[in-house]
């Protein structure tokens, strides 16, 4: 039986016009979200950048880089939305912390929107929860202390969840601390994207 897309491309429309954190949003609101019903694995990040709050695609940035250096992907993979729905849990840049670094994502965002747009994505077979804030949704209390023990645990949340850093350059100096990332982890992420992507 084949898919209605009809809702989820109206959902769509109504979350690129949301303007629910507009007072809170420096740089204003600017959704930016792929999905399609079709996809088998879904990237949960964090949030927007300002890279890509003004250029409106997704990952375009290094962090962007270095996640689909992990997948073993390129760009027109990537960034086929039968493949990949890349659905953060702020949808808007959310502005800067006063001691530096990004803010958290809206808490709105994901509370008003992905109980509504997440079920309408049923050939999920895979997510992959990137960063602490994205381990917090999905995994909940299953979560460890540490985002390292987090990620250190990742069969615990298998088949269906994969937790991992967020890969901005701050990465670089933990994956040095936690080589078993790359060693291990890495290889298991790229096979299971593979797989999927064969399969769909």
């Amino acid at each position: 039986m084949t898919e209605n897309p009809e809702p989820l491309t109206n959902l769509l429309t109504e979350i690129r016009a949301c303007r629910l954190c507009e007072a809170h949003l420096p740089l204003g609101p600017r959704p930016v979200l792929v999905a399609d019903h079709r996809a088998p694995v879904l990237i949960a990040g964090q949030a927007p950048g300002t890279k890509v709050h003004e250029s409106g695609i997704p990952w375009d940035d290094p962090s962007g880089d270095r996640l689909r250096d992990w997948l073993d992907v390129d760009k027109e993979t990537f960034y086929n939305p039968e493949n990949f729905a890349i659905v953060p849990q702020g949808f808007c840049y959310p502005g800067k912390l006063d001691k530096g670094g990004d803010a958290p994502p809206r808490p709105e965002c994901a509370a008003t929107w992905h109980p509504t747009l997440i079920p309408m994505l049923p050939n999920v077979q895979l997510i992959l929860a990137v960063g602490q804030y994205a381990h917090k949704y999905y995994l909940g209390k299953r979560r460890k202390k540490t985002l390292t023990e987090t990620v250190a645990t990742y069969l615990q949340y298998a088949p269906d969840i994969l937790p991992l850093p967020h890969p901005s350059w701050r990465v670089q100096v933990w994956m040095k601390k936690n080589e078993w990332f790359e060693a291990e982890i890495v290889p298991h992420l790229r096979g299971r994207v593979a797989a999927l992507l064969e399969e769909s």
